[in-house]
């Protein structure tokens, strides 16, 4: 997880309330993934992980497009193998930081989510898409294949889904990313942003402590075998019933007035 404080020039910052947004901004370039776009997009992700005030946050694209992948006139600017590694790491440290965070993360993807786009779109927790949007593991297309983005997508889908998109390269409509899982919800184009941090803000209205330590956890028992996970979760559910929020929470709850957003405790 980068914590670089250099200027960002292709990723914008929002804060309103508990929610941030960040917003991928090289519309000309359609969101494509340049070395600076990564490591910008990791930064910011880092910056509000640090941000006790920030409870959730949203991803967006500016523009026409969520992200159409990785800028490939950075291609010719490296050599060999070991160089292509170097340069791949970076455009997908996004998505280890993602995994790594407490904070939730929501896309918000309207017009193309391809190769590193549909690749972020899964890495999120959560994520909402316009309708029309279209969804593609296009790399095939042009003589390379989306080995980065087949992460996430092999957590987010099924088997078959997933080599589905990976193998043919070829698009896929929002409704049909609902239906295989990729997308939580598709609304009418142009509510795709309203409707991610409507989503955010559903996350930070409930306990910060809870949901950051729960999303941890989540991530923390995927590896695992059932009842290594069983175990596992019952440590850490202890773990949250000792904080102030759990405390505080369940006395709020049982006496008829739950907490609000601005209630809780912390730690």
């Amino acid at each position: 997880m980068s914590t670089d404080p250099h200027t960002r020039e292709t990723v914008g910052i929002d804060r309103e309330g508990h929610v941030a947004t960040v917003t991928l901004d090289r519309p000309e370039q359609l969101n494509t993934f340049s070395t600076r776009l990564a490591r910008d997009l990791d930064g910011a992700l880092a910056e509000l992980e640090a941000d006790d005030a920030v409870r959730a946050v949203v991803v967006a694209g500016a523009g026409d497009a969520f992200s159409a992948g990785i800028d490939l006139t950075e291609h010719g600017d490296h050599e060999d193998s070991e160089a292509f590694e170097g340069w791949v790491a970076r455009m997908e440290e996004p998505f280890h930081t993602i995994a790594q965070m407490g904070t939730p993360v929501v896309a918000a993807a309207h017009g193309h989510a391809a190769a590193n786009g549909i690749g972020l779109v899964a890495a999120c927790d959560l994520a909402v898409a316009a309708e029309g949007t279209k969804f593609g593991a296009t790399a095939p297309k042009v003589g390379l294949f989306c080995m980065g983005p087949a992460v996430p997508l092999r957590q987010t889908l099924s088997r078959k889904r997933a080599l589905e998109l990976l193998l043919t390269g070829e698009l896929i409509d929002a409704g049909t990313a609902l239906e295989w899982g990729l997308v939580n919800r598709v609304v009418p184009e142009g509510e795709h942003l309203a409707a991610a941090r409507e989503f955010a803000e559903t996350i930070a209205s409930k306990s910060p402590v809870a949901v950051q330590r729960g999303k941890q956890a989540f991530y923390g028992m995927e590896a695992m075998d059932y009842h290594d996970a069983l175990e596992y979760s019952n440590e850490q559910f202890a773990a949250v019933c000792a904080t102030d929020d759990a405390h505080e929470g369940i006395a709020a709850f049982l006496d008829g007035d739950p907490l609000d957003a601005e209630e809780w405790p912390g730690e």
